[in-house]
C-alpha cells in the first residue's frame, strides 16, 4: 500500500460542526423551547427556508428527531412535532422514579467529598441558568447534574437508558421548568438529594430523588391537562 504524507486529502477535518449538526441543534432547541408545539406540521420546504439548508439535510434532521421521539410521522400528513401521549409520559416518569433514586442511593454509599462538591456546583449552575431565564441552559445544566450523579453511582447502564430517553425527558422538563416558581421548588429538591449524598445517607438520597421525580410528574400532568385538549395530547389522552 502506498504511503501518504501528512497532507493526505482523505483526512477528515473536525474543526467545525456540519450543517446537519447545526440544523439538528436548531430544530431540537426550537422543539424543546415550544417554538414548535406538539402536533405542529414540519414541512420540508418551510424548514429549508428557515434553516437555510438543503432538503436532504432537513430530511436527515427529521429522521434523527423521530428516532429521539421528538418528531412523529402521521400517515397522509407527514412529520409533525410529537404529541404528548399521557400513557408514555407516565412510563417515562416511572422509569425515572426507578433509576434516579437507585443512582442517588448508590452515589451516597460511595461518593467522596469531591464528588459531592461537583454535584453542589452542578446545582449552582442550574440555579444560575434559572436566574438567566434561558431554558436551553437550564436543560443542559440539569443533564450535567444527572450525568455526574450516575457517573458517581457507577450505574452506567442505567445512565445509558436515561440518555436514550433524554430528548423526550427534556421535552417534558421544558414543560415543568416553565411552570410558575418551579425554580423555587426544583432547586431545594435537588439540594436535598445532594445533601443526603454528601452525608452518605443512601435512604434519604433515594427518598429525596423519588420525591423530586414525583413532583416533576405532577407538574407535567397539570400542564398537559391545562394546555392540551385530548386531540392535541394524542389518541390515548382519553385515559388521562
Amino acid at each position: 500500500m502506498a504511503e501518504h504524507g501528512d497532507g493526505d486529502s482523505m483526512r477528515i477535518q473536525r474543526t467545525a460542526k456540519t450543517l446537519r449538526q447545526l440544523a439538528l441543534e436548531k430544530m431540537r432547541d426550537a422543539i424543546l423551547r415550544f417554538r414548535f408545539r406538539p402536533g405542529d406540521r414540519l414541512t420540508e420546504r418551510e424548514l429549508c427556508d428557515r434553516l437555510g439548508v438543503s432538503r436532504s439535510v432537513v430530511r436527515e434532521v427529521l429522521r434523527h428527531l423521530e428516532a429521539e421521539g421528538l418528531v412523529e410521522t402521521i400517515p397522509h400528513q407527514g412529520p409533525v412535532v410529537a404529541r404528548f401521549d399521557p400513557a408514555k409520559v407516565e412510563q417515562i416518569y416511572e422509569i425515572r422514579a426507578l433509576l434516579e433514586p437507585m443512582a442517588a442511593a448508590a452515589c451516597a454509599e460511595q461518593a467522596d467529598a469531591p464528588a459531592a462538591e461537583r454535584l453542589d456546583r452542578a446545582i449552582d449552575a442550574i440555579d444560575e441558568a434559572f436566574g438567566g431565564g434561558d431554558p436551553r441552559a437550564i436543560l443542559e445544566a440539569t443533564t450535567a447534574f444527572y450525568d455526574e450523579l450516575f457517573q458517581c453511582s457507577g450505574k452506567l447502564v442505567a445512565w445509558e437508558i436515561v440518555r436514550s430517553l433524554n430528548a423526550r425527558i427534556n421535552h417534558l422538563r421544558g414543560m415543568t421548568i416553565s411552570s410558575e416558581n418551579r425554580r423555587h421548588g426544583a432547586i431545594p429538591e435537588m439540594r436535598r438529594i445532594q445533601q443526603a449524598i454528601a452525608t452518605g445517607d443512601a435512604e434519604a438520597a433515594s427518598v429525596a430523588s423519588r420525591d423530586h421525580v414525583r413532583r416533576a410528574a405532577d407538574i407535567a400532568r397539570e400542564f398537559l391537562h391545562r394546555e392540551f385538549t385530548p386531540d392535541d395530547a394524542g389518541t390515548s389522552a382519553a385515559s388521562e
